[in-house]
């Protein structure tokens, strides 16, 4: 059974950083793309970033310049941000897709930014 496991979130002042790792375990295929996304309340859920490679990687407009994904090894992905504002609450969920197009998601970890 594929679990992913974030952690890092938490109760931040606004312009500090953060780093949200994410780390994949039992998946029997190679992860293809490892992402983040953010769903703040009565909001809908949204793409942070996205990355395939270092090559390969997308970042929506609403935290771009502000935020870094890297993929630390094999299974684990992290999700940098800096600057962060009170707009940036939310709860924030890894997700993966396997070469096989099977997807999973994290349960999510929430950040808090105080004004």
């Amino acid at each position: 059974q594929v679990q992913l496991v974030e952690s890092g979130g938490g109760l931040v002042q606004s312009g500090v950083s953060l780093r949200l790792p994410c780390t994949a375990s039992g998946s029997n295929s190679s992860i293809n793309f490892m992402g983040w996304y953010c769903q703040a309340t009565e909001m809908q859920l949204q793409l942070v970033a996205r990355l395939r490679s270092a090559e390969n990687v997308f970042y929506a407009d609403s935290m771009k310049g502000r935020v870094t994904i890297s993929r630390d090894n094999f299974n684990t992905v992290s999700l940098q941000m800096h600057n962060l504002k009170p707009e940036d609450t939310a709860v924030y969920y890894c997700h993966i897709i396997t070469v096989l197009g099977s997807q999973y998601w994290g349960r999510g970890t929430q950040v808090t930014v105080s004004s």
